[in-house]
């Protein structure tokens, strides 16, 4: 059996098996209110060498690589659905969240290790490696959960977790290398990195996503399954190219994302469903690597510890440092700060960078790495599983109307003049109740299909509206004004 093809068949057979059973997971962690990350841990963990599975893994070195590509590919799915104008919008007060509010939850959890017993040098690796929010918790959370989540907040929450990510990677690095070294010094030139890192990502990513936005729209590729490879190699260079000059390779896969799906594209939904399933997939098969490199018995070890720490962050460190940071932005009300607070959620990315101190050798490494992933799957039970609760606690949930059962769109290599939109009939508009006949369109506009519920209706002049239909209008742009006008805002698919 250890000869191919054998060797190769057990392995996919068991990924399979593994990804099949993660995925299914998936539904019964939503009924039970289980964050999907800890789902996914979760199956990894009982696959591992002292879980029923019984496979043997601690190849931390793999899967600190495999963690860097699956982020790269989550990060990148998030910035194609991270509208730029909402971006502009939003990067002040996530901005500093991402970078002041970083240091800050890093600072007290440090204080917290250290007043747990753990020395300095160590203290401070916990809070450097605990301190960013996780791009892939939140986007799971916020995205899966079926939350209608008011947009101001939950912009907030996602723009953060995709940019925070440089900082909490600088104070794990430095913090290594004080703890291999103290004589290192941890002063100016940490800022000094940090400036250079954010300042190289952000050069790179906007370059990159304004390169690849042009490219895209000029070049005809033979293919329309040619199209998400070239945006996976966009994805990729935008990591890896500021990365190698030393700066930050998740900021800029991020803001070169949000550049490029802020363009027009070529087969758009059919690209943005296959990142939506590449990023999926990168979820599944991080956490349930991560899972296997994890041993119960290590874990449960450092139980007392690692739960106050989850604790102090959760109750104390994030929600503390939030209230701080969104202090001078007035537009955020006081349940908007709390509710922010409160969803600081971690997963896969502190883990990931809790591998790195264990292949740089640093002593005493292990153990915060299983102090970590104890902080980890406490916040995902915490924060996470309590989310949609909060929400409607708090009455943050978006009046805006639901999203649209069938997504219609005109998959077309060449640019067509003219344009495909959605308006949500609410009974509180004007052309609610009429007929279609009876509606003063523009020449150019037209109803083309009506989702009801489950049933699609072809409209014609004696159609009735009736709230919570689903109008897709064919009409230019010129004429786009008005149908606001008539309809209100456009629907986001």
């Amino acid at each position: 059996m250890t000869t191919e093809p054998f060797g190769t068949a057990a392995l996919l057979a068991t990924f399979g098996a593994l990804l099949a059973i993660a995925a299914i997971f998936s539904r019964a962690s939503q009924r039970i209110a289980v964050p999907l990350a800890l789902a996914f841990l979760g199956v990894g963990m009982l696959a591992g060498s002292q879980g029923l599975g019984g496979i043997p893994f601690d190849d931390y070195a793999f899967a600190f690589r495999l963690g860097t590509i699956a982020l790269v590919l989550i990060l990148f799915d998030g910035g194609l659905n991270t509208p730029l104008g909402t971006l502009r919008d939003a990067i002040a007060p996530s901005g500093v969240l991402a970078t002041l509010g970083v240091v800050g939850t890093a600072g007290l959890v440090a204080w917290a290790a250290h007043s747990l017993g753990f020395a300095w040098p160590h203290a401070m690796l916990l809070g450097a490696i605990v301190s960013s929010t996780d791009a892939a918790a939140v986007f799971s959370v916020l995205r899966g959960s079926g939350i209608q989540l008011k947009r101001r907040v939950g912009v907030t929450l996602e723009v953060e977790s995709g940019i925070n990510d440089p900082m909490a990677v600088i104070l794990t690095i430095a913090t290594t290398r004080h703890l291999l070294s103290p004589a290192t010094p941890l002063g100016w030139r940490l800022a000094l990195d940090v400036l250079w890192e954010i300042a190289v990502g952000l050069a790179f990513g906007a370059g990159i996503g304004w390169g690849a936005r042009l490219l895209i729209s000029r070049v005809r590729l033979p293919a329309g399954g040619l199209y998400p490879a070239l945006t996976l190699g966009v994805a990729f260079l935008a990591f890896s190219v500021p990365t190698l000059l030393h700066g930050s390779g998740f900021l800029a896969v991020y803001v070169a994302a949000a550049i490029l799906g802020d363009g027009r594209l070529p087969y758009r939904l059919s690209l943005l469903r296959v990142h939506d399933a590449l990023g999926w997939l990168s979820q599944i098969t991080m956490f349930l690597v991560l899972g296997l490199l994890v041993f119960p018995s290590r874990v449960l070890a450092v139980a007392g510890t690692g739960l106050a720490l989850a604790l102090f962050l959760a109750f104390i460190a994030r929600p503390l440092v939030t209230a701080l940071c969104l202090l001078p932005f007035r537009a955020y009300t006081r349940r908007d700060v709390a509710y922010v607070g409160w969803v600081g959620l971690r997963g896969a990315v502190p883990i990931i960078l809790a591998t790195y101190p264990v292949l740089s050798g640093a002593p005493g490494a292990r153990r915060v790495f299983d102090v970590v992933f104890f902080v980890v799957v406490v916040n995902a039970l915490l924060p996470g599983a309590t989310v949609p609760w909060v929400t409607r606690r708090l009455g943050l949930e978006s009046t805006e109307p639901p999203p649209p059962p069938a997504v219609l769109e005109i998959e077309s290599m060449q640019p067509l003049v003219g344009e495909l939109v959605s308006f949500h009939i609410d009974e509180t508009l004007a052309p609610c109740g009429s007929t279609l006949r009876e509606l003063p369109f523009p020449g150019g506009a037209s109803v083309v299909l009506i989702v009801r519920g489950r049933e699609l209706v072809a409209p014609n002049g004696d159609t009735v509206l009736q709230p919570g239909d689903h109008a897709y209008v064919v009409t230019s742009e010129e004429d786009k004004p008005l149908l606001h006008l008539l309809f209100g805002r456009t629907e986001q698919g």
